[in-house]
């Protein structure tokens, strides 16, 4: 680092959502880790911005222009955004602007797992980068062996590109913990509430009870698997979740929505009705009497006939409409999606 009385100063920026919480959970690491690599005063600060895009997806190079400006007292400006970037048909993790001081990294591409290490990692690679040859230890050393660096499309810049067959499903992934349908789950008692009342009336018809006795095991997962799936196409029809293709030069990232979109839907709609099964099987063991359920069936009974009558209950309750038609708020399904979040942030004609 030069010799100066100034610190050296690192600016974090963040979108809303995951992109800010991994920030703020790996800021003290990272600036200890900065310390030791500079051998001086480093300060680190962060802050969430959401990285503009324009109509075609692309970045504007007047966005990294704009960051520059905006924080004009920092040494490095690294954003971190959730925008699943590519370029020359690869995966693009991170994207320096040396004549900047500035850095783009991609949270998506860097996959679901391990992220925070991951980010911090590329985080420091990409610093060193930024830094004038020689300041600091080889960068390289902060690289992941499925990631290469080389220069981007436009020549502009740096980027660091993943693995071709193994870049495009991280990404995928990434983008659908980047939707946080866990966090989505509880937005949506009141489809669980219509769902169970829907699906409670199976306990007590002895049809039901009957029919979920006669249907094999294999016969009962693919019948829930076609609420589920059924569900999902409902509501992406629906709520318009689908994107489609404008532009040619799209129809990578288009299809990585698309993909994050069914793969978000279907562990938030699967989760839901695992919950139904659960609530159901619950009030069956209270209200079904187990003498009761032996003479209607036929046979002995165990804990395997309640989960069978909660399970094809949950069907139930999944076709009659009742999870469809009672999410919490639209807008919030919507967020859901990596596709619809993108559209805020792109460049108007007025703008």
């Amino acid at each position: 680092m030069p010799e100066s009385a100034k610190p050296f100063h690192i600016r974090l920026l963040a979108d809303p959502g995951l992109p800010t919480r991994r920030v703020n959970s790996i800021q003290e690491d990272f600036a200890a880790e900065a310390r030791k690599l500079l051998n001086g005063e480093v300060t680190v600060s962060s802050d969430t911005r959401m990285l503009r895009i324009r109509p075609d997806a692309t970045l504007d190079i007047d966005a990294v222009r704009e960051m520059e400006e905006d924080h004009a007292e920092a040494d490095a400006v690294i954003m971190l955004t959730e925008i699943p970037r590519h370029s020359t048909g690869h995966p693009l993790i991170s994207e320096i602007f040396p004549d900047h001081n500035v850095a783009i990294v991609s949270c998506p591409t860097l996959g679901a797992w391990a992220t925070k290490s991951r980010i911090r990692k590329v985080f420091t690679g990409s610093l060193l980068r930024l830094l004038p040859s020689g300041a600091g230890r080889d960068p390289e050393e902060y690289d992941q062996r499925w990631s290469q660096w080389k220069s981007t499309e436009r020549g502009e810049g740096l980027g660091l590109f993943a693995h071709t067959i193994t870049g495009g499903p991280r990404t995928v992934a990434g983008m659908v913990l980047g939707n946080d349908p866990l966090r989505a789950v509880p937005k949506l008692t009141s489809a669980l509430g219509a769902g169970a009342a829907t699906g409670a009336f199976g306990i007590f018809y002895s049809s039901i009870w009957q029919m979920a006795d006669a249907l094999s095991t294999t016969r009962l997962v693919l019948v829930g698997l076609a609420a589920v799936v059924t569900m999902i196409f409902w509501l992406v029809v629906r709520e318009g979740l689908w994107d489609r293709t404008k532009h040619r030069s799209l129809a990578t990232v288009v299809t990585l929505y698309n993909g994050s979109t069914a793969i978000t839907l279907l562990v938030c709609i699967l989760l839901l009705y695992l919950l139904l099964v659960g609530v159901i099987f619950l009030a069956g063991l209270v209200i079904i009497d187990a003498e009761y359920l032996a003479t209607v069936i036929g046979g002995e009974v165990s804990l395997l006939n309640y989960l069978n009558i909660a399970w094809f209950s949950a069907v139930m309750g999944v076709f009659a409409g009742a999870i469809g038609s009672s999410f919490d708020s639209g807008a919030d399904l919507r967020r859901l999606t990596h596709g619809q979040r993108e559209r805020q942030r792109e460049y108007t004609e007025s703008a």
